[in-house]
């Protein structure tokens, strides 16, 4: 059972991006539908689980969630510039990065030689599959918004310091998983209208752009379940491969056209992002 729970994250997490290229709308109508959508799975989770949320929870969870909108909208907006395929085999190489090396620095998670050995391994990995994913083929032609890596490199630095102080506050705090849902989603809604600027339209692609939150919460909770049952390297690892169906279906169901040289790149990088994920999800098993 704990297998099925793990494997429930890939897809939901993995097609994400998918449905949201499906939907439309802008980045910041995308992160706002998600959110919406998060908090309505938070709510019902909530009232299921009736979790005690006390004072500290919902502050941490209302500033993890301002916090991630701001990684989620700089995604979005990675996702439109470089497309898909492109963007979040490089978005997650990146966040696993730096969580990394804030863990290291900040959490002392490194101790012994088989960390380091590994972890640096990992990084490795990690930095080779994420350059190689956003490498391009001298020699393809310019199509249009899809091309503007320099546009979608920046807007996934500012995803990538949303995410990692997101994830590093819930660290920090070690607040209750289950019962920091429902701050952090109101966070979530909170940032999602700042970082929009007040620019929003609040049009049915907004509604429509619910369905990505539902996945994000279905995912969340499965990866928690899975978390108990088979332990944090598996579930971990496993995660990591949802990328995969984010890079494949970005290029044969969004149509985002990429030559020879360019899906090998891709497919090359989503294997090390993968790989050093695992080898990350080795080591914070203490195994």
């Amino acid at each position: 059972m704990g297998l099925l729970y793990a494997i429930i994250p890939i897809f939901a997490w993995g097609s994400i991006g998918l449905v949201s290229g499906k939907i439309g709308g802008d980045a910041n109508q995308q992160t706002l539908g998600m959110t919406l959508g998060a908090l309505v799975f938070a709510i019902v989770a909530t009232i299921i689980l009736q979790p005690v949320i006390d004072l500290k929870t919902i502050l941490v969870g209302l500033g993890a969630g301002f916090l991630w909108s701001l990684g989620q909208v700089g995604q979005f907006h990675g996702m439109k510039a470089m497309g898909v395929a492109s963007a979040l085999p490089l978005s997650t190489g990146m966040q696993l990065i730096v969580t990394t090396l804030i863990g290291v620095f900040a959490f002392g998670e490194w101790q012994t030689s088989r960390d380091f050995i590994f972890g640096l391994l990992a990084l490795a990995c990690l930095i080779v599959g994420s350059a190689l994913t956003s490498r391009r083929d001298p020699n393809a032609p310019e199509t249009g918004e899809l091309h503007n890596y320099g546009r979608g490199i920046r807007a996934l630095i500012i995803s990538t310091v949303g995410y990692a102080s997101y994830n590093a506050i819930i660290n920090y705090f070690g607040v209750g998983a289950q019962a920091v849902i429902l701050p952090q989603a109101v966070g979530m809604v909170i940032g999602a209208l700042v970082f929009a600027g007040g620019k929003v339209k609040f049009e049915k692609v907004v509604l429509k752009n619910m369905a990505s939150g539902l996945l994000w919460g279905t995912g969340n909770i499965f990866m928690l379940s899975a978390m108990k049952l088979i332990g944090l390297a598996v579930s971990f690892s496993l995660s990591q491969t949802g990328i995969i169906i984010s890079t494949l279906g970005g290029i044969y169901i969004l149509g985002e056209k990429k030559t020879k040289l360019e899906m090998r790149y891709i497919i090359s990088g989503c294997l090390l992002v993968i790989v050093g994920g695992m080898l990350l999800g080795y080591l914070k098993s203490g195994a």
